[in-house]
Protein backbone atom coordinates (compact mmCIF):
# COMPACT_ATOMS: atom_id res chain seq x y z
CA UNK A 1 0.00 0.00 0.00
CA UNK A 2 1.24 3.48 -1.06
CA UNK A 3 1.35 5.31 2.08
CA UNK A 4 2.29 8.86 0.26
CA UNK A 5 -0.08 10.77 -0.62
CA UNK A 6 1.79 12.65 -3.20
CA UNK A 7 2.70 8.91 -4.84
CA UNK A 8 -1.04 8.21 -5.01
CA UNK A 9 -2.39 7.14 -9.37
CA UNK A 10 -4.27 9.90 -10.44
CA UNK A 11 -8.03 9.18 -10.04
CA UNK A 12 -9.40 9.36 -13.74
CA UNK A 13 -13.02 9.55 -12.90
CA UNK A 14 -15.05 8.83 -9.63
CA UNK A 15 -19.00 7.98 -9.14
CA UNK A 16 -20.71 8.66 -6.61
CA UNK A 17 -22.94 6.06 -4.99
CA UNK A 18 -26.23 6.47 -2.81
CA UNK A 19 -25.00 5.02 0.02
CA UNK A 20 -21.12 4.14 0.06
CA UNK A 21 -18.25 6.32 0.14
CA UNK A 22 -17.11 7.29 -3.53
CA UNK A 23 -14.96 4.00 -5.10
CA UNK A 24 -11.90 4.82 -7.70
CA UNK A 25 -12.15 3.99 -11.06
CA UNK A 26 -9.35 3.19 -13.23
CA UNK A 27 -11.33 4.45 -16.25
CA UNK A 28 -13.91 6.86 -17.30
CA UNK A 29 -16.56 5.49 -20.01
CA UNK A 30 -16.76 7.02 -23.28
CA UNK A 31 -19.44 10.32 -22.86
CA UNK A 32 -21.09 9.10 -26.53
CA UNK A 33 -21.41 5.94 -28.05
CA UNK A 34 -21.97 7.35 -31.48
CA UNK A 35 -21.79 10.89 -32.30
CA UNK A 36 -23.53 13.71 -30.33
CA UNK A 37 -26.85 13.24 -30.36
CA UNK A 38 -28.71 15.47 -32.95
CA UNK A 39 -25.64 16.94 -34.21
CA UNK A 40 -23.47 14.50 -36.10
CA UNK A 41 -24.65 12.13 -39.02
CA UNK A 42 -23.66 8.65 -38.80
CA UNK A 43 -19.73 9.16 -39.94
CA UNK A 44 -19.19 10.88 -37.73
CA UNK A 45 -21.03 9.00 -35.07
CA UNK A 46 -18.95 5.87 -35.97
CA UNK A 47 -15.55 8.32 -35.95
CA UNK A 48 -16.64 9.82 -32.35
CA UNK A 49 -17.18 5.99 -31.05
CA UNK A 50 -14.12 4.80 -31.92
CA UNK A 51 -11.85 7.80 -31.11
CA UNK A 52 -13.67 7.86 -27.38
CA UNK A 53 -12.82 3.73 -27.29
CA UNK A 54 -9.07 4.56 -28.42
CA UNK A 55 -8.90 6.88 -25.55
CA UNK A 56 -10.57 4.87 -23.17
CA UNK A 57 -8.64 1.70 -23.83
CA UNK A 58 -5.38 3.89 -23.42
CA UNK A 59 -6.55 5.20 -20.05
CA UNK A 60 -7.61 1.24 -18.84
CA UNK A 61 -4.38 0.20 -19.43
CA UNK A 62 -3.17 2.65 -16.81
CA UNK A 63 -3.98 0.36 -13.77
CA UNK A 64 -1.67 -2.19 -15.05
CA UNK A 65 1.02 0.05 -15.08
CA UNK A 66 -0.09 1.52 -11.34
CA UNK A 67 -0.20 -2.35 -10.40
CA UNK A 68 3.54 -3.12 -11.72
CA UNK A 69 5.46 0.53 -11.40
CA UNK A 70 7.08 -0.52 -8.24
CA UNK A 71 7.94 -4.39 -9.68
CA UNK A 72 11.79 -5.56 -8.59
CA UNK A 73 12.76 -9.10 -9.00
CA UNK A 74 12.92 -11.09 -5.59
CA UNK A 75 16.15 -13.15 -7.45
CA UNK A 76 18.12 -10.83 -9.52
CA UNK A 77 20.15 -12.24 -11.94
CA UNK A 78 21.76 -11.84 -15.58
CA UNK A 79 23.87 -14.47 -18.13
CA UNK A 80 25.11 -13.14 -21.40
CA UNK A 81 25.40 -15.38 -24.25
CA UNK A 82 26.97 -14.85 -27.46
CA UNK A 83 23.94 -11.85 -28.47
CA UNK A 84 21.97 -12.73 -26.14
CA UNK A 85 20.70 -11.70 -22.30
CA UNK A 86 18.92 -13.36 -20.32
CA UNK A 87 17.56 -11.95 -16.87
CA UNK A 88 14.72 -11.99 -14.26
CA UNK A 89 12.59 -8.65 -14.97
CA UNK A 90 13.30 -5.83 -12.76
CA UNK A 91 11.80 -2.80 -13.69
CA UNK A 92 7.78 -2.25 -14.73
CA UNK A 93 8.61 -1.40 -18.22
CA UNK A 94 10.37 -4.89 -18.43
CA UNK A 95 7.25 -6.84 -17.07
CA UNK A 96 5.06 -5.03 -19.45
CA UNK A 97 7.50 -6.24 -22.53
CA UNK A 98 6.76 -9.83 -21.65
CA UNK A 99 3.34 -9.70 -21.05
CA UNK A 100 3.03 -8.06 -24.56
CA UNK A 101 4.85 -11.17 -25.98
CA UNK A 102 2.82 -13.57 -23.82
CA UNK A 103 -0.19 -12.08 -25.74
CA UNK A 104 1.23 -12.02 -29.11
CA UNK A 105 2.23 -15.79 -29.04
CA UNK A 106 -0.74 -17.13 -26.69
CA UNK A 107 -3.61 -15.16 -28.25
CA UNK A 108 -2.77 -13.89 -31.22
CA UNK A 109 -0.87 -16.92 -32.83
CA UNK A 110 -2.54 -20.06 -30.89
CA UNK A 111 -5.63 -18.29 -30.04
CA UNK A 112 -6.13 -16.56 -32.80
CA UNK A 113 -8.27 -13.94 -30.77
CA UNK A 114 -8.02 -10.46 -29.67
CA UNK A 115 -7.92 -9.04 -25.87
CA UNK A 116 -8.98 -5.12 -25.62
CA UNK A 117 -5.17 -4.25 -24.50
CA UNK A 118 -3.31 -6.97 -25.84
CA UNK A 119 -1.72 -7.59 -23.09
CA UNK A 120 -1.88 -11.21 -21.17
CA UNK A 121 -1.99 -10.75 -17.33
CA UNK A 122 -2.89 -12.60 -14.70
CA UNK A 123 -3.28 -12.72 -10.69
CA UNK A 124 0.05 -14.34 -10.18
CA UNK A 125 2.28 -12.24 -12.45
CA UNK A 126 2.95 -9.47 -9.74
CA UNK A 127 3.87 -12.02 -6.98
CA UNK A 128 5.94 -14.44 -9.35
CA UNK A 129 9.79 -13.49 -10.72
CA UNK A 130 9.96 -14.10 -14.71
CA UNK A 131 12.76 -14.67 -17.10
CA UNK A 132 13.38 -12.59 -20.24
CA UNK A 133 15.53 -13.30 -23.01
CA UNK A 134 16.65 -10.24 -25.34
CA UNK A 135 18.27 -10.04 -28.43
CA UNK A 136 21.16 -7.36 -27.92
CA UNK A 137 21.11 -6.77 -32.06
CA UNK A 138 17.17 -5.76 -32.29
CA UNK A 139 17.35 -4.87 -28.48
CA UNK A 140 13.84 -6.87 -28.36
CA UNK A 141 12.43 -9.34 -25.80
CA UNK A 142 12.40 -12.39 -27.82
CA UNK A 143 11.21 -14.95 -25.21
CA UNK A 144 10.09 -15.58 -21.40
CA UNK A 145 9.21 -17.81 -18.48
CA UNK A 146 7.37 -17.29 -14.80
CA UNK A 147 8.81 -18.56 -11.98
CA UNK A 148 6.93 -18.84 -8.69
CA UNK A 149 8.93 -20.02 -6.12
CA UNK A 150 7.50 -21.55 -2.97
CA UNK A 151 10.50 -19.77 -0.82
CA UNK A 152 8.28 -16.42 -1.40
CA UNK A 153 4.79 -17.73 -2.14
CA UNK A 154 2.34 -20.34 -1.18
CA UNK A 155 -0.49 -20.00 -4.15
CA UNK A 156 0.29 -21.28 -7.24
CA UNK A 157 -1.26 -21.50 -10.76
CA UNK A 158 -1.65 -25.16 -10.91
CA UNK A 159 -3.95 -25.04 -7.99
CA UNK A 160 -6.53 -23.26 -10.56
CA UNK A 161 -6.24 -26.32 -12.47
CA UNK A 162 -5.08 -29.35 -10.22
CA UNK A 163 -5.62 -30.37 -6.33
CA UNK A 164 -2.09 -30.54 -5.48
CA UNK A 165 -1.54 -31.27 -1.94
CA UNK A 166 0.98 -34.38 -2.52
CA UNK A 167 3.09 -31.63 -4.15
CA UNK A 168 3.32 -28.48 -1.77
CA UNK A 169 4.15 -31.39 1.11
CA UNK A 170 7.06 -32.49 -0.18
CA UNK A 171 10.62 -31.07 1.50
CA UNK A 172 12.47 -28.63 -0.08
CA UNK A 173 12.31 -25.54 -2.35
CA UNK A 174 9.94 -26.00 -5.06
CA UNK A 175 9.42 -23.67 -8.15
CA UNK A 176 6.66 -23.56 -10.36
CA UNK A 177 7.38 -22.94 -14.29
CA UNK A 178 4.93 -21.50 -16.36
CA UNK A 179 3.51 -19.07 -19.28
CA UNK A 180 6.95 -20.18 -21.56
CA UNK A 181 6.60 -18.33 -25.13
CA UNK A 182 9.25 -17.42 -27.46
CA UNK A 183 9.04 -15.09 -30.79
CA UNK A 184 8.48 -17.27 -33.64
CA UNK A 185 11.35 -16.52 -35.56
CA UNK A 186 13.05 -17.38 -32.28
CA UNK A 187 11.84 -20.78 -32.10
CA UNK A 188 15.50 -23.09 -32.53
CA UNK A 189 17.75 -24.59 -30.24
CA UNK A 190 19.29 -21.99 -28.36
CA UNK A 191 16.77 -20.59 -27.60
CA UNK A 192 15.41 -23.08 -25.12
CA UNK A 193 18.73 -23.75 -24.13
CA UNK A 194 18.68 -20.10 -22.87
CA UNK A 195 15.75 -20.75 -20.99
CA UNK A 196 17.16 -24.18 -19.48
CA UNK A 197 20.57 -21.29 -18.49
CA UNK A 198 18.29 -18.57 -16.99
CA UNK A 199 16.40 -21.38 -15.03
CA UNK A 200 19.20 -23.27 -14.08
CA UNK A 201 21.20 -19.95 -12.52
CA UNK A 202 17.32 -19.46 -10.87
CA UNK A 203 17.38 -23.23 -9.51
CA UNK A 204 21.19 -22.81 -7.81
CA UNK A 205 20.34 -19.29 -6.43
CA UNK A 206 17.14 -20.36 -5.04
CA UNK A 207 18.52 -24.25 -4.00
CA UNK A 208 15.65 -25.29 -5.62
CA UNK A 209 14.57 -29.07 -5.18
CA UNK A 210 11.60 -29.44 -7.05
CA UNK A 211 10.28 -28.06 -10.22
CA UNK A 212 6.74 -28.60 -11.03
CA UNK A 213 3.86 -26.75 -13.85
CA UNK A 214 1.05 -27.89 -16.33
CA UNK A 215 2.74 -28.87 -19.46
CA UNK A 216 0.41 -27.49 -22.10
CA UNK A 217 -0.33 -29.70 -25.63
CA UNK A 218 -1.95 -27.84 -28.24
CA UNK A 219 -5.21 -29.88 -28.25
CA UNK A 220 -8.79 -30.47 -27.23
CA UNK A 221 -9.59 -33.30 -29.15
CA UNK A 222 -10.70 -36.43 -26.87
CA UNK A 223 -8.94 -38.77 -28.80
CA UNK A 224 -5.39 -36.99 -29.31
CA UNK A 225 -5.54 -36.21 -25.87
CA UNK A 226 -6.07 -40.00 -24.90
CA UNK A 227 -3.14 -40.54 -27.14
CA UNK A 228 -0.84 -38.40 -25.54
CA UNK A 229 -1.67 -39.74 -22.24
CA UNK A 230 -1.47 -43.00 -22.39
CA UNK A 231 2.55 -42.24 -24.49
CA UNK A 232 3.03 -39.98 -21.13
CA UNK A 233 1.84 -41.96 -18.34
CA UNK A 234 3.02 -45.72 -19.75
CA UNK A 235 6.43 -44.11 -20.15
CA UNK A 236 7.06 -41.22 -17.26
CA UNK A 237 4.70 -42.28 -15.08
CA UNK A 238 5.14 -40.34 -11.18
CA UNK A 239 4.46 -42.97 -8.12
CA UNK A 240 1.38 -43.15 -6.46
CA UNK A 241 1.98 -40.89 -3.95
CA UNK A 242 2.78 -38.13 -6.22
CA UNK A 243 -0.26 -38.67 -8.26
CA UNK A 244 -2.76 -35.54 -8.55
CA UNK A 245 -6.61 -34.86 -10.20
CA UNK A 246 -7.92 -32.22 -12.37
CA UNK A 247 -10.25 -30.41 -10.36
CA UNK A 248 -13.74 -31.27 -11.58
CA UNK A 249 -14.46 -27.71 -13.61
CA UNK A 250 -11.03 -28.82 -15.64
CA UNK A 251 -11.58 -32.40 -15.91
CA UNK A 252 -11.84 -34.02 -19.42
CA UNK A 253 -15.07 -35.19 -20.09
CA UNK A 254 -15.77 -38.92 -20.98
CA UNK A 255 -11.75 -39.52 -21.30
CA UNK A 256 -11.94 -42.82 -19.90
CA UNK A 257 -14.13 -43.91 -23.43
CA UNK A 258 -11.39 -42.22 -25.42
CA UNK A 259 -8.80 -43.93 -22.93
CA UNK A 260 -10.09 -47.21 -23.94
CA UNK A 261 -10.10 -45.88 -27.71
CA UNK A 262 -6.65 -45.26 -27.55
CA UNK A 263 -5.47 -48.69 -25.94
CA UNK A 264 -7.10 -50.27 -28.99
CA UNK A 265 -4.45 -48.59 -31.16
CA UNK A 266 -1.24 -49.69 -32.23
CA UNK A 267 1.99 -49.00 -30.46
CA UNK A 268 3.87 -47.25 -32.82
CA UNK A 269 0.70 -45.13 -33.73
CA UNK A 270 0.19 -44.24 -30.26
CA UNK A 271 3.99 -43.22 -30.09
CA UNK A 272 4.30 -41.45 -32.93
CA UNK A 273 1.70 -39.08 -32.93
CA UNK A 274 2.13 -38.44 -29.32
CA UNK A 275 5.91 -37.78 -29.69
CA UNK A 276 4.41 -35.27 -33.05
CA UNK A 277 2.41 -33.47 -30.39
CA UNK A 278 4.63 -32.86 -27.49
CA UNK A 279 6.33 -29.91 -27.71
CA UNK A 280 9.83 -29.35 -27.30
CA UNK A 281 9.73 -28.07 -23.50
CA UNK A 282 8.10 -30.45 -22.29
CA UNK A 283 10.37 -33.18 -24.19
CA UNK A 284 13.20 -31.55 -22.61
CA UNK A 285 11.86 -31.93 -19.01
CA UNK A 286 11.20 -35.60 -20.23
CA UNK A 287 14.96 -36.56 -21.15
CA UNK A 288 15.92 -34.50 -18.02
CA UNK A 289 13.62 -37.16 -15.83
CA UNK A 290 10.19 -35.59 -15.58
CA UNK A 291 7.15 -37.36 -14.52
CA UNK A 292 3.56 -36.77 -15.46
CA UNK A 293 1.31 -36.83 -12.04
CA UNK A 294 -1.91 -38.41 -13.67
CA UNK A 295 -4.62 -37.19 -15.98
CA UNK A 296 -4.67 -34.04 -17.84
CA UNK A 297 -6.85 -30.91 -17.29
CA UNK A 298 -8.84 -28.95 -20.08
CA UNK A 299 -7.45 -25.18 -20.43
CA UNK A 300 -10.57 -23.59 -22.59
CA UNK A 301 -9.52 -20.49 -22.46
CA UNK A 302 -5.88 -21.27 -23.87
CA UNK A 303 -7.76 -24.13 -25.88
CA UNK A 304 -5.32 -27.09 -24.62
CA UNK A 305 -5.13 -29.65 -22.64
CA UNK A 306 -2.44 -29.53 -19.31
CA UNK A 307 -0.34 -32.03 -18.04
CA UNK A 308 0.97 -31.78 -14.49
CA UNK A 309 4.80 -32.21 -14.71
CA UNK A 310 7.24 -32.49 -11.65
CA UNK A 311 11.07 -32.86 -11.86
CA UNK A 312 12.92 -33.65 -8.58
CA UNK A 313 16.32 -32.06 -9.34
CA UNK A 314 17.94 -34.80 -6.70
CA UNK A 315 17.49 -37.38 -9.49
CA UNK A 316 18.13 -35.63 -12.91
CA UNK A 317 19.70 -37.60 -15.70
CA UNK A 318 24.21 -36.81 -16.42
CA UNK A 319 23.30 -35.26 -19.53
CA UNK A 320 21.22 -32.61 -18.14
CA UNK A 321 23.06 -32.10 -15.08
CA UNK A 322 26.50 -31.86 -16.37
CA UNK A 323 25.31 -29.16 -18.83
CA UNK A 324 22.65 -26.85 -16.98
CA UNK A 325 23.07 -27.74 -13.28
Amino acid sequence: MVSDPAAQPQIIGRVEPRVAPPRRRFFRMPLYFGGRPGVDGEAGQKGQFIANMVKASGQIVSPYRFRFRAFRAKVPLQVEVKNFVVKTVDSAADLEKILRLRYKVFYSEYCERKRLFAIDVDEFDVICDHLMIIDTKSNSCVGTYRLNCSLFNNRFYSETEFGIAPIIALPGVKLELGRACVQKEYRRGITLALLWRGMSEYVKLTQTRYLFGCSSVKTTDPLETAVVRRYLLEHYPCVPAMRVAPHEQHAIKALGLYTALADSLDEKIITANAKRMVPSLLQSYLKAGAVICGDPALDEEFRCVDFFTLLDLNHTTDAIERKFL
